[in-house]
């Protein structure tokens, strides 16, 4: 279902708004898992990275609130997504995608776009996730219409992807190691919206 919804979203998306512009789709890899991680202010990015990155397909972690119909939770499943806890996070957090990636599956992790705590224990998880893996993360920026209104404004759009971010395996200097990638995907983030499209 994942590819059917993935075709039939992009003809939708480009009779409304036009084509998408996706930028260096040729540093991710083909063959090899990896996490990716991308800003986020609507379902828009997350359909339109979805999008970008089709033939392969993503793995997306989503907050259990909308998995609570089982209508909606059904389609989210067939839609590649799983629920996890942000609020109280639990193994489920780690232990899915770990499996996703060893399966050589890509896992997409989206934190908010703003400074709080939220968007840090997210970007941490997919730290200690791509850690344990030993899998490189994949910086991706969504640039265009966060509404409806927007998109029928035909404001452009466009996927940036950055550079591979290699994280090391843990050891006791691992809040250091943290901190460090952090700080790269962030500063990735904001080189990568600073692009000229």
């Amino acid at each position: 279902m994942y590819n059917l919804a993935t075709k039939i979203l992009q003809l939708l998306l480009s009779l409304i708004n036009g084509r998408m512009k996706v930028m260096n789709k040729e540093k991710i890899s083909k063959n090899e898992p990896f996490i990716v991680v991308c800003t986020h202010k609507s379902w828009i990015d997350v359909v339109c990275l979805g999008v970008a990155l089709y033939p392969t397909p993503i793995h997306f972690m989503a907050k259990k609130e909308l998995f609570n119909k089982a209508f909606i939770k059904n389609l989210l499943t067939k839609l590649n997504a799983f629920p996890v806890d942000r609020s109280n996070p639990g193994p489920s957090v780690v232990k899915i995608p770990l499996q996703l990636l060893k399966k050589k599956k890509v896992v997409g992790i989206f934190p908010s776009g703003t400074r709080n705590s939220e968007e840090k224990a997210l970007k941490n998880g997919a730290i200690h996730i791509a850690s344990r893996a030993s899998v490189p993360i994949i910086p991706a920026v969504y640039i265009g219409p966060h509404t409806i209104k927007d998109l029928l404004g035909r404001k452009s759009r466009a996927i940036i992807l950055g550079d591979a971010i290699h994280v090391p395996k843990m050891g006791k200097d691992k809040e250091s190691i943290t901190e460090t990638i952090s700080e790269a995907i962030s500063k990735a983030f904001e080189e990568l919206e600073s692009e000229k499209l």
